[in-house]
């Protein structure tokens, strides 16, 4: 018999009655796990801080919840220890992780804000008589995406190439730093605590690690400001915009195991798998991200051709801290 993925999407069953994670009835609603860590929320005081859903409401961080089965739950545990214990260990224990289990982690969080958000969907639909209106796209790419958090309690293989990447790089943090965030429909999230950062893309089977292979190569061996980071990932989360396609994977079922396998990416069309990089538009974005910083806009993009960098000087050289010629000390 073969093993057998739980697909909530044929037909949309995003209730407290069953398990997110297995489809399995549970026997009480008071059978939850949270979206986020207990440990983390705990570390940083987020239980109780404000949290905004995409339709505008705000809800906390502790109000995020996953109907859970004890067998998913215990399995989710596993995952959370080793990831708890890591980055106890800050940057030299997340990067000892597997690929895999950093998914994992990262898998359950971003799904768990997905659920969660479809929950808030359907509740305004039955509220409004209406029928939930939902991108078939996004319905691809979160049904895939369950399907591969299903990794944590089904023997599963990604063949060829991992869908997924996870990059970890070493930050001067100040102490008590939590930066979260995430884009569900271009499935890229990131967090930058201790002293490491990382960003996560799910979906692209490793292609924004070799679009940003210049500047990914400039930094290598590098600690990195924070300033530095936030510009890094206000890259990727531009890019992951430009991403233009839709990852398939075909996912065989065999009584040993799970098998995962990509689709190649580029397509009859030829065109290329990145839209053209606008330089305002990406300025827009670093803006946002430089906002503890004060930057504007216009700063930033005073040479089109050139935005503000404080990655690289002007020969092309990797900036060091003691180099930076920053507004203001908040990190």
């Amino acid at each position: 018999m073969a093993v057998k993925l739980y697909n909530p999407f044929l037909d949309f069953k995003f209730d407290k009655k069953s398990c997110f994670l297995t489809g399995s009835p549970l026997v009480s609603s008071d059978e939850q796990i949270q979206v986020f860590p207990v440990w983390m929320m705990r570390s940083f005081d987020l239980e109780d801080k404000p949290f905004k859903m995409l339709d505008e409401n705000i809800v906390t961080y502790k109000s995020l919840q996953l109907p859970c089965s004890i067998e998913a739950a215990t399995a989710l545990g596993k995952v959370e220890e080793q990831v708890e214990a890591a980055m106890a260990q800050g940057f030299d224990g997340v990067t000892a992780l597997s690929q895999e289990v950093l998914f994992q982690w990262v898998a359950k969080i971003l799904y768990g804000v997905v659920f969660n958000e479809i929950q808030a969907g359907v509740r305004q639909a039955v509220l409004t008589g209406e029928d939930i209106n939902f991108s078939q796209a996004l319905v691809q790419k979160f049904r895939n995406l369950h399907a591969m958090l299903q990794s944590v309690i089904l023997p599963m293989e990604f063949e060829h190439k991992n869908p997924f990447t996870v990059l970890i790089l070493p930050v001067e943090n100040p102490e008590e730093t939590f930066n979260y965030r995430d884009e569900i429909n271009t499935l890229v999230f990131s967090l930058r605590m201790k002293d490491f950062a990382l960003i996560a893309t799910l979906q692209d089977n490793g292609t924004h690690a070799i679009y940003h292979e210049d500047i990914l190569s400039k930094v290598e061996g590098k600690r990195l400001h924070p300033i530095q980071f936030e510009e890094i990932c206000a890259r990727y989360f531009y890019s992951a915009y430009l991403f233009n396609r839709l990852p398939e994977y075909t996912f065989m079922e065999t009584p040993q195991k799970v098998y995962v396998d990509p689709m190649p990416l580029n397509d009859w069309t030829l065109k290329p798998i990145f839209d053209n990089w606008q330089a305002k538009t990406y300025g827009q974005v670093l803006e946002n991200f430089w906002k503890p910083w004060g930057y504007t806009l216009f700063e930033i993009i005073k040479d089109p051709e050139n935005p503000m960098t404080f990655i690289l000087d002007e020969e092309g050289n990797f900036r060091e801290e003691n180099q930076l010629p920053l507004a203001g000390n908040i990190v």
